[in-house]
Formats: structure tokens, C-alpha cells, sequence
């Protein structure tokens, strides 16, 4: 092989291009295409051809994955973007003695995604929580979005027979202490009934405390949620007074009715 297709092949590689140019001007009378062999040259375009492939695959894999941040960050907003419906009780908003996704606000949310609206469900029940707890608890509890606020509480109250005049300053507390957190948010308040064994007079006081914190247009009056569920042994629990998952799908169908004009 001639001194110069020798030199010519020990440049022959991409780093060298500039190195093999410079040497083909400095000796113009080599023609370099013309005097190298076929498979130098062949090698020349599968080397470009190849560094043309690697390329292409490397972009393609470049969109794939910002496709994929892409849709990440479409989901995170959209999820960011939904309104927040926060329901604030006791055991009967948590859904005790059932699989979480049976509790009637998970319910809700299967009704609301189903017909595609913007909102997004948080259970913030407590089982064994009385209106005192649910004070004490509400800066935590506020601290994240809410958009719609459902009280829930009171039937501990009842049942540990705590002064109704607490209870309705509690409730009352707590209603303000939304506002005050936000006051855009829209504010609904369940009706707990007590059962007439607790007497005439105590039934109907204690079931007057929902009935007059509602009469402000401001907060939406939720009917007693329980009905067509409190008393029937096949829509409860063993314990005869929380919702087996039956039963909170009718909570949920009772508690939907109003929530729906909220939306």
C-alpha cells in the first residue's frame, strides 16, 4: 500500500475528518476517492450511516421520555386544578368497619368521576370524634385546598350525653373557623337526629341545633343523611348503628341529592 493511502487510513476515523481534510489539501495531487480502496470507502458511509441511526434513535427515545415527563406533568396539574370536597365527621363519614373505598364520600367521588367533573373527594372522618375533637383538629385539617366543606358531626355528642348547648357552640365554632380559613368556601351541614328514646324534649332540641345553624344562606342544609338506613338491621352493621356498605351507598344517594346543587 502507498505512503499515503496508509496515512490516509490511519486518519480515517470521525475524531480524524479534520486531520484527513488538511492532509488531502497539503497533498493535491493524491485524489482520495479515486485512490483508496472500495472498502475504505464503504466503510466510510456505514460509519455515517450508523452515527445517523444512533442519532435518530437517540432522538426518538428523547421525545419518548418528554412525552412521558409531558403526561406527567398533565396529570399532576390536572389533579392540582380539581376542586376539593372535604367531608368532616365521625365514624359514619369514615366508614367504620368497612374497606375505605366503601364509605359513602368514596362513593360520592365514584358518582363524580363517573360523570366527569372536576372534583376531588377527601374523607376527613374520625371515628369516635365528638364536636370538642372536631375543633380542636380543624387549623390541621384547613391547612390543605378545600373548595366545599360537609359537616358531620354531633352524634357522639349525643350519645355520651353532652350538653346540647355545647354542642351547638361547637358546630357553630367550627362553621366560623371554615370561613375564616377561607371564606370562598362553600359550607354544608348534615343533620344528626337523635333517637326518641333520649326523650321528647331532648330529641327536639338537640335536632334544632342543625335546623338553626343552617338558616344562614351561607350554609346548605343536608336532611338527615341516615334516612331509609337508621333502624334497618340489613342496611347496618352488627353493631345496629353504623352503615354496612349497602348502607352507605344510600348515604351516599341521600347526601348526593343536596351536594350536587353545590357543585
Amino acid at each position: 500500500m502507498a505512503h499515503n493511502q496508509r496515512r490516509i487510513l490511519e486518519l480515517l476515523t470521525i475524531p480524524n475528518w479534520r486531520k484527513l481534510y488538511k492532509y488531502s489539501i497539503k497533498n493535491k495531487k493524491v485524489k482520495i476517492l479515486k485512490n483508496l480502496p472500495k472498502f475504505i470507502i464503504l466503510l466510510c458511509f456505514a460509519s455515517l450511516s450508523l452515527i445517523s441511526c444512533k442519532d435518530e434513535k437517540s432522538t426518538a427515545t428523547s421525545i419518548e421520555n418528554g412525552d412521558k415527563v409531558k403526561t406527567k406533568l398533565d396529570d399532576t396539574t390536572e389533579k392540582n386544578n380539581k376542586k376539593v370536597i372535604l367531608f368532616y365527621g365521625n365514624s359514619l363519614t369514615a366508614g367504620y368497619g368497612l374497606d375505605p373505598n366503601e364509605s359513602f364520600p368514596s362513593n360520592i367521588e365514584d358518582i363524580i368521576d363517573s360523570l366527569g367533573l372536576a372534583y376531588k373527594v377527601v374523607n376527613a372522618g374520625l371515628s369516635g370524634e365528638t364536636t370538642s375533637g372536631g375543633l380542636k383538629r380543624l387549623d390541621w385539617v384547613m391547612k390543605q385546598k378545600v373548595d366545599i366543606f360537609i359537616l358531620e358531626l354531633g352524634a357522639n355528642d349525643m350519645l355520651r350525653g353532652l350538653p346540647i348547648d355545647e354542642t351547638r357552640k361547637n358546630l357553630s365554632a367550627i362553621i366560623e373557623g371554615v370561613k375564616a380559613k377561607n371564606p370562598n368556601v362553600k359550607i354544608g351541614l348534615c343533620e344528626m337526629m337523635a333517637p326518641p328514646n333520649m326523650g321528647d324534649e331532648y330529641v327536639e332540641e338537640f335536632t334544632d341545633i342543625y335546623a338553626d345553624l343552617s338558616k344562614p344562606d351561607d350554609i346548605i342544609f343536608f336532611p338527615f343523611f341516615l334516612e331509609g338506613v337508621a333502624g334497618n338491621p340489613d342496611l347496618l352493621l352488627q353493631d345496629g348503628k353504623h352503615p354496612n356498605a349497602e348502607g352507605q351507598k344510600i348515604v351516599a344517594d341521600n347526601v348526593w341529592k343536596v351536594l350536587k346543587t353545590m357543585l
